[in-house]
């Protein structure tokens, strides 16, 4: 079982202790920060597997997402500084 699974598991485990019996403080604070490894985990994933796509446009060139995402971050902070 890997690190992601052995998470899983626990989230899973004090999801039913909080429906049966509750929780305490600690295991409250445990599956907050379970659940936010693993969205982090989920975005993560996400994220790579959306970098990897390639756009074709109307006009037959071929750009990649990522590329296209990471220019329009550059885009948006020069108009920021321009704003400021």
């Amino acid at each position: 079982m890997n690190d992601m699974e052995a998470k899983i598991k626990r989230i899973n485990e004090l999801y039913h202790k909080s429906k049966s019996e509750g929780l305490t403080e600690a295991e409250k604070d445990e599956q907050t920060r379970l659940r936010q490894d693993y969205i982090a985990s989920v975005r993560g994933n996400l994220r790579t597997q959306l970098d990897r796509i390639d756009i074709v446009d109307a006009d037959g060139t071929i750009s990649n997402l990522k590329e296209r995402r990471e220019a329009a971050a550059e885009k948006n902070r020069s108009t920021e500084k321009d704003h400021v």
